[in-house]
């Protein structure tokens, strides 16, 4: 049923198309009233540090946050401002101190600090004393500026990075690496990237640089501007999308040659800048020799790579957009790892030590806030197309998918259903939505739920614009609402709340949160100069939604999608996805890393526009090669945290691509379907325990160093690894499985592999190459077309024998919050291989709507036996075991 509540209505004035009946409901306090509901963080009480030196001009302070955290702070002042990041300034006691003649050392539970007292230089070590990270001698730089007519620092500091360490994280970028030890990174937020500024080592610790500003990763020592040269390009007209809808622009290329020289032979790391806001196009050669190729409409301002190259003079080409102006800064990649902020208070940064990835990220998000769950409904599922124009055209399509029997669970209005109300007005245009309200209760009645693009900018001219922009809510010279305004983001929310969420929309697309261009750069904020705080406006935006939710629909779990992020976001239940991707192969390779490494980072919700974002047009409907990509892609999306389809100009439902397209589609959409009550158990970990669904190898196989260097297959969940296929025309696919106790079995046929090798996988088109480790236990359900079909009843546990496994069947209500006063259920499963025995645990909690009596299928997949269902398990609570 739609939402309503009095308390969230505007008066006549502010929003004058409210009639005077709600506006009087509204309340005349209540406009400095929605800002001044929503939580103050960051408070910074005085906290004394656990150890203090003075260093040359500045202060070195040692915060022990927690038993395996600590946080560095060098400034020219001892003062400790707030973090928009952790949540907590409090420190803990110290487990040790020791002072030796020269040195001394905090020593916490479960990581060690060694401070060398004449220089201040810190080393890091592991609760049993094993080294895991050191900062350089003479490597930590503070250094005076001016931005915007501000004085501040520029703060850089370098760490050792021994030659076999693997370095993942940063966030979403397009480059295509996963391991960027000596990678050079500039760390901005734009369309396609998502810059979070942490860390994780294969050597066991993490590193969260502390800074909202942009973060340059092992910036290059010297810069390379190429000349502008002659070059026979014709211009292209294309169509794309922006701020203010979509548009047709001319695009011309252009090229750019010159030379440079290196003083010795060795592997050289590259960053691309092309000066502008957004590129279109990086391509970039050296002697000939062609380092990176990536085109599309929307491309990030730089991108990174490597090089091998020989002393001596070389030629360089660049060929980009012809509005750009190049420059190509490098270095010699050493055995270091930089860290700097041009724009700084202090060089600040926490070391959480593991021993695994584990471990660290569960700390990380411990200190930066828990995930919590998502609706039951976000894992299934979710369906959406640029655009849909009306209500009709919504219902007509998912009576489509309901009878073709294709499962799915959201549907998704994309922007301009604003209409003649102006941008990101907060009001359908009844010309095509006539009732929004009707519209969201018709779909609730065929089990879909309702997701809506809601952009962090609003059209001044709009009725809803001017009544922002006299109460001073946007940021100067922009449309983008001040939402490190507390006041600003109460009043956007009050709006949002009263005009959609109140008419019964589920779920926020929160579109452009970067906010788009980096378009902080140069303005002013409330939080003070937008170079400062450039990476922290998408996490405000997600605040703002969530937190007003959580206080005006308490009972309704709050889902965000969204196209930026920063450290700490996660709290806000805020998922994220690739951004305006194009559509080809090289791109679904590139973002396996990118999310990777999205994980990595300690962001545990991302997704992709399955299929790519800017399509090829009507071809699509009918080209066997796109058909292709689209299943692959699909494929890959099915093993993510969360599925959707999406893309610009496009009809996307399956059956538009013909009979072969939607029966693929549909058996892809039906296993997801299938697998939700791992995933689902999956997500409870994240939350409970801050696990990952999707997880890079080295979460699972840090002492596998050829595991480590695998840039395109990950686990999904600690039992299924996934290698998704990103060529053409293959049948057949090259799978390393890590070294594991008992091997693997492949999903689909059971065969047993060994571990600790690269297998040739049978993968036609109809099968991703996925595999279960020995020892896992997998909860597969019924297929349902929706998740509210989906009851508990069905499930067959299958088990991969030959190692021991335990797995927690998670169990809620889906949509509320009453999980965290304690209303859910686990029900442990335990596998003993030798014994051959499956228990069931007594179950632990209950929640209302429990089954109470249901019966388990077991199937056993074990080594040269094909698998098959040897057992059924009537459970009722109490505990069970079975012999198969």
């Amino acid at each position: 049923m739609p939402h309503d509540t009095a308390k969230t209505r505007a008066p006549q004035g502010v929003f004058p198309y409210l009639s005077r009946r709600d506006a009087l409901q509204w309340g005349a306090t209540s406009l400095t009233g929605a800002a001044a509901t929503f939580p103050a963080e960051g408070h910074a009480p005085e906290v004394a540090p656990s150890y203090t030196q003075t260093v040359g001009d500045g202060q070195l302070h040692i915060y022990a946050i927690s038993n395996r955290a600590i946080r560095v702070r060098f400034a020219k002042d001892g003062v400790l401002p707030p973090s928009p990041t952790l949540l907590s300034h409090k420190v803990v006691p110290l487990a040790g101190q020791a002072r030796t003649k020269d040195s001394v050392t905090l020593d916490l539970r479960q990581i060690k600090c060694r401070i060398k007292t004449s220089d201040g230089t810190l080393s890091f070590f592991d609760a049993a004393g094993k080294p895991l990270l050191r900062e350089l001698p003479d490597a930590r730089h503070l250094v005076s500026s001016t931005v915007q007519g501000e004085a501040t620092f520029i703060a850089t500091q370098e760490f050792h990075s021994p030659s076999d360490e693997r370095l993942y994280g940063t966030g979403q970028f397009q480059d295509g690496f996963l391991n960027l030890r000596g990678l050079s990174r500039r760390l901005t937020q734009v369309n396609t990237q998502i810059s979070l500024p942490f860390l994780l080592s294969s050597k066991g610790y993490g590193l969260l640089w502390h800074n909202a500003g942009m973060v340059e990763l092992n910036p290059g020592d010297r810069t390379v501007v190429p000349d502008r040269v002659a070059y026979d390009a014709k211009s292209a007209a294309v169509n794309v999308t922006t701020t203010a809808g979509t548009a047709n622009i001319t695009r011309n290329l252009a090229a750019f040659e010159g030379t440079f020289d290196v003083p010795q032979s060795g592997r050289y790391s590259f960053l691309l800048d092309v000066g502008q806001a957004m590129a279109n196009k990086h391509y970039v050669e050296i002697d000939g020799k062609v380092l990176t190729d990536v085109a599309s409409l929307w491309l990030p301002p730089t991108t990174s790579f490597f090089a091998e190259l020989a002393t001596g003079l070389h030629k360089l080409k660049i060929i980009g957009d012809a509005k750009d102006r190049p420059s190509l800064r490098f270095a010699l990649v050493r055995d270091a790892t930089v860290l700097c902020s041009p724009v700084a208070d202090a060089i600040d940064y926490v070391v959480i030590a593991g021993p695994s990835a584990e471990d660290i990220i569960a700390e990380y998000r411990r200190l930066t806030g828990h995930a919590p769950m998502m609706p039951k409904w976000a894992y299934g599922y979710i369906h959406c197309r640029e655009r849909y124009k009306s209500s009709e055209e919504i219902l007509a399509n998912v009576r489509e998918f309901r009878s073709r029997k294709i499962p799915m669970d959201v549907i998704v209005q994309d922007w301009q259903y604003w209409g003649k109300y102006g941008w990101n007005a907060m009001r359908f245009d009844e010309a095509d939505y006539p009732d929004p309200a009707g519209l969201i209760a018709s779909l609730h009645s065929m089990k879909t739920r309702f997701m809506l693009s809601v952009w962090s900018k609003v059209d001044q001219q709009s009725d809803l614009g001017k009544s922002l922009a006299a109460r001073g809510c946007f940021i100067p010279d922009t449309t983008w609402i001040d939402f490190f305004d507390k006041r600003a983001a109460g009043l956007y929310w009050g709006a949002m709340s009263h005009q959609l969420l109140s008419l019964g929309v589920d779920a926020w697309w929160q579109d452009a949160t970067e906010p788009e261009n980096d378009d902080l750069v140069g303005r002013k904020t409330a939080a003070g100069i937008g170079n400062k705080v450039r990476l922290q406006y998408p996490l405000e935006v997600s605040r703002t939604v969530y937190e007003g939710q959580r206080r005006d629909a308490p009972d309704r779990r709050v889902m965000i999608l969204t196209r930026s992020a920063f450290p700490g976001q996660q709290r806000f239940a805020s998922a994220t996805w690739s951004g305006d991707i194009g559509c080809d192969w090289d791109t679904l390779k590139r973002q396996i890393p990118a999310g990777l490494n999205m994980m990595a980072a300690g962001y545990p919700y991302w997704t992709v526009d399955a299929g790519g974002f800017f399509r090829p047009g009507n071809s699509q409907y009918t080209d066997p090669a796109y058909h292709e990509l689209f299943i692959r892609w699909l494929q890959y999306a099915t093993f993510l945290p969360l599925m959707r389809v999406h893309g610009y100009q496009s009809q996307t439902e399956p059956w538009r691509y013909g009979e072969d397209v939607e029966r693929r589609a549909r058996a892809l959409i039906e296993w997801r379907y299938r697998l939700l009550p791992y995933i689902y158990s999956n997500a409870a970990a994240v939350t409970r325990k801050g696990s990952s669904l999707m997880r890079p190898l080295v979460m699972d196989f840090a002492d596998d160093a050829k595991a480590l260097d695998q840039t395109h297959s990950y686990m999904f969940g600690k039992a299924l690894h996934i290698a998704p296929v990103f060529r053409a025309g293959v049948s057949q696919w090259d799978v390393y499985l890590p070294q594991t106790k008992g091997g693997w079995y492949d999903f689909w046929t059971g065969e047993h592999r060994d571990a600790g090798a690269t297998h040739v996988v049978d993968a036609p088109l109809d099968r991703v190459p996925v595999h279960a480790r020995a020892g896992s236990i997998l909860p597969i359900g019924p297929v349902v077309q929706s998740t509210a079909d989906g009851d508990g009843r069905g499930i067959t546990l299958k088990v991969f024998a030959g190692s021991d496994g335990t797995f927690d069947l998670y169990e809620d209500e889906g949509t509320n919050y009453r999980y965290e006063k304690g209303k859910f259920s686990t029900i442990r499963v335990h596998w003993n291989n030798k014994a051959r025995t499956l228990s069931l645990a007594t179950r632990s909690g209950s929640f209302r709507g429990m089954l109470d009596h249901r019966t388990f299928e077991v199937e056993l997949v074990e080594r040269n036996v094909p698998p098959k269902t040897i057992s059924t398990i009537q459970y009722d609570g109490g505990p069970r075991t079975v012999m198969l």
